[in-house]
């Protein structure tokens, strides 16, 4: 079932959403302050890009410098990225077969917002991110 939630979720919506983290990804990593959070992008669009099948959970070694580093990325890339899970979402939400989706959607909102020191991990491992 996560299959095919995935193929018409890369349909409808994913593979826009991975354009735009991919373009945010591209901007930030123009310096060199900017690569962790652009690497973050990337991670972050290949999950928007196919997420059935795969959860986030807090690492356990992120510190003070995520909290600094997510505060950072929260002005620069964050909220644009949010805006746009909003959007879709709640065009999804519109149509009956698109609930689901549009649910997932917003479930991307806080990871989009606040991406370091969280890992995105399969949902099928018997204790993911531990």
């Amino acid at each position: 079932m996560k299959t095919v939630l995935n193929i018409i979720w890369l349909i409808l919506c994913g593979f826009w959403m991975f354009l735009g983290y991919l373009f945010a990804g591209v901007l930030l990593c123009i310096t060199i302050i900017g690569i962790p959070f652009g690497i973050a992008a990337f991670r972050i669009g290949v999950y928007a890009l196919w997420p059935f099948g795969q959860t986030v959970v807090d690492r356990s070694d992120a510190g003070a410098p995520s909290c600094i580093g997510n505060v950072l990325w929260l002005i620069l890339a964050g909220w644009w990225l949010a805006l746009g899970h909003i959007v879709t979402g709640v065009v999804l939400c519109l149509t009956i077969i698109g609930i689901p989706l549009g649910l997932a959607n917003f479930k991307l909102i806080p990871v989009s917002l606040m991406p370091l020191g969280k890992e995105i991990v399969p949902t099928d491992q018997p204790f993911a991110g531990r």
